[in-house]
């Protein structure tokens, strides 16, 4: 792992200049972007973003989705809320999801990502059946602007996501592990769920968590990187195991100057922790 280049996970808003510079100056060469809002998806501004992140030496590799109306305030709400699994939103979000593809794609990216919401565990149930059927567009319109998908994990167990991504059965669907989320989802152990997944990851969130005393009723808690109940070794060594060359991707969803701070202690960390592997 100690070849793999480093990422940042950056959001496009008033901060980018600094979080470019940040990039640049801690030697991380590529990013995941949260999308823009929906009013700067333009050609002008793909060019102006793009020519930004040139300039720091930055490539994008994944673009997140991400919609109105998405809380992230409880796991209840994420199950109400996110991605789209809600029933009231996901014809409406399926075509932005379309218009972030096409932005991403005229800014020369060739990955998009998403949280696709909570899968069911119950294939039969009418969920289950459409989120296979617009996942199945989804990926169809990416393959045609020569594009892939990547579902993030948190909300449900390895077993259901690897179920799932059986039956949609698109050549161009991966997955973007996050070793944190499922702690913070209380989905399953992350080790063995990386395993489980196995060379369907293709991009993976370097993110640190605690468990919940109740985990998958409440939500864990976010921690800097190494101070969490993720085993970095384990995780390392695993990744390795399975040839895995993309990106380390550094997420830290807090704000202000201790998000810095943090980022900082996260490259040390990861440079000396995967050293060996």
């Amino acid at each position: 792992m100690r070849n793999n280049p480093l990422g940042l996970f950056i959001i496009p808003d008033d901060g980018l200049d600094m979080r470019l510079q940040v990039a640049k100056s801690l030697q991380i060469p590529t990013a995941h972007i949260l999308t823009p809002p929906t009013n700067q998806r333009t050609i002008d501004n793909a060019t102006l973003l793009a020519e930004k992140f040139n300039r720091a030496g930055v490539k994008i590799t994944v673009m997140f989705c991400g919609f109105p109306g998405e809380s992230y305030a409880s796991i209840d709400e994420v199950e109400k809320t996110v991605g789209l699994a809600p029933e009231s939103t996901c014809t409406a979000r399926l075509e932005e999801c379309k218009q972030i593809a096409r932005f991403a794609k005229q800014m020369g990216v060739d990955t998009i990502g998403i949280h696709l919401g909570f899968i069911p565990q119950d294939y039969c149930c009418q969920t289950f059946q459409r989120l296979l059927q617009v996942t199945r567009e989804l990926c169809d319109f990416c393959d045609s602007n020569e594009q892939r998908l990547h579902l993030e994990t948190g909300q449900e167990k390895a077993e259901v996501l690897l179920d799932f991504i059986q039956q949609v059965n698109r050549v161009n669907l991966a997955v973007n592990f996050d070793p944190a989320n499922m702690i913070l989802y209380g989905a399953g152990e992350p080790i063995s769920a990386l395993r489980l997944l196995g060379h369907r990851v293709k991009s993976v969130h370097c993110k640190d968590a605690k468990w919940a005393a109740n985990p998958g009723k409440e939500w864990g808690t976010e921690v800097l990187q190494g101070q969490g109940d993720v085993n970095w070794e384990a995780f390392f060594a695993t990744l390795s195991d399975l040839g895995f060359t993309a990106p380390l991707t550094i997420e830290r969803e807090i704000t202000g100057p201790e998000q810095l701070q943090d980022i900082k202690k996260a490259v040390s960390f990861l440079n000396k922790t995967r050293q060996a592997f």
